[in-house]
């Protein structure tokens, strides 16, 4: 059950990996790459524009524990 029981929430079995993703070969969306390119800024690196969806998911964990976001 998925709701106010909060049950999903603590599994961890649900949060799959990115590289793991039937998508993660995709070319990131636009949501990420703004997300991602705002990161980079904060954390001052430089991301290559060609990032797939599962490479730029796995940046973005990696910059948000950089910057504390």
């Amino acid at each position: 059950m998925i709701g106010a029981t909060g049950d999903a929430q603590g599994d961890s079995n649900l949060e799959k990996d990115p590289s793991d993703w039937v998508s993660g070969d995709e070319p990131m969306t636009e949501a990420q790459k703004s997300y991602l390119d705002t990161l980079a800024k904060q954390a001052g690196e430089q991301l290559p524009a060609n990032l797939t969806k599962a490479q730029a998911s796995e940046h973005i964990d990696r910059l948000k524990k950089a910057t504390g976001n």
